[in-house]
């Protein structure tokens, strides 16, 4: 079954929170089943959270070297060092807090890919005759591959070609990393055992989306339940099913990511950076940002 448009706009969605430069997306193709993009990432990036998405994603290092972190929210963090060639492998439920360092000078460079839940289900019914999108999929990070990779490649060459990428080659490959994947990486133990609530992709994308555009403003719980067509307690447990953390704190999040960057980026002072982010009053925005970023505005200013 294809993928439909809703969980292709889900992974479309969802890159948005992880800054960096686009190098080439399938956004502007027709092409099923998969949605692909390349970027160039910042060589330093502090912590960010990514929503969970119903797609399996794959992480490809393209070029460069690099120490990656990531953690649910509130675990332990696990590092791994990558390089050219490997990849992380990840269908959670939950969602994922990343940090990274690139090491020397080459550009730190990822393909994302996001394998349509239409080639799960089919791969997933060739192998184990069980109509499921669910295939049970092992958490994979900073590991390498050689089949993965000469797959993965070949989705390279043909989006960064110079003529139009084939749908019906990139469906063809699609297909074989659907079964490779599932093949390799699929744990019985896992199929089924997992519960995937929280909010539509597009209910949350449109949630997100009012948060941060309203950074300013005063947080209003009921303008965004309402938003969602939820009551506020139902609201509230989907979407921290989604993002591991309550509307209001996801909201403080938002505010000081983008607060953080204003310290870093431009020479406003941090009484207009406070303001900026919706907070009026200078101290309550220091101790929300100590509390939060672990040191004072100023501390974090000096230190970038």
């Amino acid at each position: 079954m294809p993928l439909t448009q809703s969980h292709r706009s889900s992974a479309e969605a969802f890159d948005e929170h992880v800054p960096g430069v686009l190098l080439a997306t399938s956004k502007d193709y027709p092409l099923k089943d998969l949605y692909i993009q390349m970027f160039t990432r910042s060589q330093v990036q502090e912590s960010i959270m990514l929503p969970a998405v119903p797609e399996p994603l794959v992480v490809w290092i393209l070029s460069g070297t690099a120490v990656v972190e990531e953690r649910e929210p509130g675990g332990e963090w696990k590092a791994s060092r990558v390089t050219q060639g490997d990849f992380f492998l990840t269908n959670s439920p939950r969602p994922c807090e990343l940090r990274w360092k690139a090491e020397g000078t080459e550009p730190f460079t990822v393909m994302h890919l996001y394998l349509g839940l239409g080639l799960v289900r089919q791969a997933v019914m060739e192998l184990f005759s069980e109509d499921s999108t669910d295939a049970g999929l092992k958490e994979i990070s900073g590991a390498s591959d050689a089949v993965l990779s000469q797959l993965l490649e070949h989705l390279r060459r043909e989006l960064t070609s110079q003529h139009k990428p084939s749908p019906l080659y990139v469906h063809g490959i699609g297909q074989s990393l659907a079964v490779h994947i599932v093949r390799q990486y699929s744990d019985p133990a896992l199929r089924g055992s997992v519960h995937r609530g929280g909010l539509p992709a597009y209910k949350l994308k449109r949630i997100t989306d009012l948060l941060r555009e309203s950074l300013e403003d005063e947080f209003s719980l009921s303008r965004l339940a309402e938003e969602a067509g939820l009551s506020e307690y139902h609201f509230c447990r989907a979407f921290k099913q989604s993002t591991g953390m309550s509307p209001s704190a996801y909201f403080i999040r938002l505010r000081l990511e983008r607060a953080r960057r204003l310290l870093r980026e431009t020479g406003k002072s941090i009484i207009e950076v406070g303001m900026e982010v919706g907070y009026t009053s200078p101290s309550h925005f220091a101790k929300v940002f100590r509390r939060e970023v672990g040191v004072s505005p100023s501390i974090y200013r000096s230190a970038g």
